[in-house]
């Protein structure tokens, strides 16, 4: 027998575990996940039932099968016996004066917060706004301001038929349903221009804002500097074209000009109302369509659409009103009389005001009242209509 014969013959048989050093660590390692496991099933053994039981409430709901669990009594018909009836004590009906007095004083409470706050708005609407209203409405149906007479629809007569106004309103109808459609329209193209990928685009979007920061007359001396008749665009045109120089303000073209001087003023703010309302369209529901095989066009007629209408329709009105708005500018560039297809509405107004004519004054601005509210009325029809229609 060898060396290592003998040294494998000093072990004791009854010592050979057959493992490798460091497994009796593993074994008790093994054993103590498996107690700790058996904890934490026994912790969470309580919530799993209660999710279950919650669960089986939902499906017993769904099913119907949770009717059968309530306890019969719950389809008896009622009878005046089984209503508890309670005596007419004095502490009873103390306890019933008290909490009607509880209830009343807290809708008293209520009432009060809610008038507080709302009175300082309803009266400075009820004083800038109705209040004057009614006061041009009785002025229209007198002879003057210092005549009281009622005179009945012959201001209203005299309006209708005055060249002047109906020019003026000609003119402002003409600019409005040209230059608000295109407001509303290009602001959207440049708003889902600028939610693509365009590179610059957060310069290109601070050049639209800027003339939301530039002052009315800094504008109109912009706007002169340009469309004069020695200005920069006739210089151009009879530098590289060879045209004869134009007036443009003084033009066929002047409402043109006009137009492009709205446009550049408001399609910055419409613009970021856009692009809020672009950013809020799930991109989940986008996403589906592509995968599901819409394009661009199908994509925005059918989903974003229907999420843009109450912006669109808000962009719509806040335009038309800024329409109105135009005289400013116009009074700065031709004075109190424009050229013919720039005399405005504010114009007829602004120039009755400055010869004392306020009875045709108010009959001019009572008629130019209802046509605004027909229009505002008629754009929320179809709006109403529109979202109606996508909802079905």
């Amino acid at each position: 027998m060898g060396l290592s014969d003998k040294e494998n013959s000093s072990f004791p048989k009854e010592t050979e575990t057959r493992v490798r050093p460091g497994s009796q660590f593993a074994g008790e390692n093994k054993t103590n996940e498996a107690a700790a496991s058996k904890r934490a099933a026994v912790k969470t053994t309580p919530k799993k039932a209660k999710s279950k039981k919650k669960a089986d409430k939902a499906a017993d709901d769904h099913t119907g099968n949770y009717a059968a669990k309530i306890t019969p009594k719950a389809y008896e018909t009622l009878v005046p016996g089984d209503i508890p009836e309670f005596e007419d004590t004095p502490e009873r009906r103390a306890l019933v004066e008290k909490r009607k007095k509880g209830r009343f004083m807290r809708r008293l409470r209520d009432w009060g917060i809610f008038t507080g706050y709302l009175t300082p708005s309803f009266l400075g609407v009820l004083l800038f706004f109705f209040l004057p209203l009614i006061m041009l409405l009785f002025t229209s149906f007198q002879k003057s301001p210092t005549n009281t007479d009622f005179v009945g629809f012959r201001n209203y007569e005299r309006v209708l038929t005055n060249d002047a106004f109906m020019a003026a309103s000609k003119n402002t109808l003409t600019f409005a349903l040209i230059s608000v459609p295109l407001a509303v329209v290009l602001a959207l193209f440049l708003a889902m221009l600028l939610n693509t990928g365009l590179p610059g685009k957060s310069v290109f979007r601070s050049i639209l804002l800027n003339p939301m920061m530039v002052p009315v007359a800094s504008v109109v001396l912009i706007w002169q500097v340009f469309f004069s008749y020695n200005g920069v665009i006739n210089g151009w045109t009879a530098q590289f074209f060879q045209l004869d120089k134009i007036d443009w303000l003084k033009s066929q073209y002047a409402q043109v000009v006009i137009m492009l001087l709205f446009l550049w003023k408001n399609l910055g703010y419409n613009m970021v109302l856009f692009l809020a309302a672009l950013n809020a369209i799930p991109g989940e529901i986008l996403e589906s369509a592509a995968l599901d095989g819409a394009g661009p066009v199908k994509r925005f007629f059918a989903i974003k659409l229907h999420y843009l209408s109450p912006t669109i329709f808000f962009v719509g009105i806040m335009s038309l009103i800024n329409s109105f708005k135009i005289f400013r500018e116009v009074y700065l560039l031709t004075g109190d009389y424009p050229f013919d297809n720039l005399y405005m509405l504010q114009h007829f107004m602004n120039n009755k005001f400055t010869q004392l004519d306020y009875s045709l004054l108010s009959s001019g601005a009572i008629v130019m009242c209802i046509v605004m509210i027909i229009i505002v009325g008629g754009l929320f029809y179809a709006e109403s209509k529109f979202d109606s229609d996508v909802e079905e």
